[in-house]
């Protein structure tokens, strides 16, 4: 008799092929409602509430309060009385996020260099090319950039201020203002938002 007990007890039940189905399209089920409803919902609920800015892309608005871009990312400014951005080899499209990965010996790349150079002496005949900082004639790694360093920035005063009648001290004094320090003061490198900065710019010489 306790024999057939210990063989019965052992005895292992295996499930049925359609009990597994549904406890497959149950947990499905569960996980869908989960991470493709209910975590969405809640992260970005929590996003609008304390970050609603970043959240929705930092855009940027002028005094009208028209939206001019995102703080994100770069864009061209073809008016030479505005502070310029970095090089873009796909042309600030957001989209296509990345750049060609060109070697230091790559002829285009060279060749774009050197029409980044004269178009700089064109622009700025007063201030020579030894005094032009890489990441002015350099493209970024996503070539969405929308930072330059402060060098870059101020280098440009002279043309700046000679096309809008601004002072050269007070654009440097703009340009400082608009200068961020390093992230948590230790990574990264001091930078300026060129989209800010033309805004602040544009406020200035009305």
């Amino acid at each position: 008799m306790a024999q057939s007990t210990h063989e019965t007890t052992g005895e292992q039940v295996s499930a049925s092929p359609a009990a597994f189905v549904f406890t497959t399209v149950r947990l499905s089920i569960v996980f869908i409602i989960l991470c493709g409803m209910i975590y969405p919902l809640a992260s970005t609920a929590l996003a609008q509430v304390l970050l609603p800015a970043q959240a929705n892309g930092s855009l940027l608005k002028d005094a009208s309060g028209k939206v001019v871009g995102s703080a994100l990312i770069g864009q061209s400014f073809t008016n030479q009385a505005m502070f310029q951005s970095r090089v873009s080899s796909i042309g600030y499209k957001a989209e296509a996020s990345g750049s060609n990965n060109y070697g230091p010996s790559n002829p285009d790349m060279l060749q774009r260099t050197k029409d980044s150079i004269a178009q700089w002496k064109l622009d700025n005949p007063g201030v020579p090319v030894s005094q032009l900082p890489v990441d002015l004639i350099t493209n970024s790694g996503s070539g969405l950039d929308p930072h330059i360093s402060p060098a870059a920035a101020l280098v440009q005063v002279p043309r700046i201020s000679k096309l809008t009648g601004i002072p050269a001290d007070t654009l440097e004094a703009l340009v400082k203002e608009h200068t961020e320090g390093r992230d948590l003061g230790l990574f990264g490198e001091k930078r300026v938002n060129v989209l800010k900065l033309n805004l602040a710019l544009t406020e200035m010489a009305k």
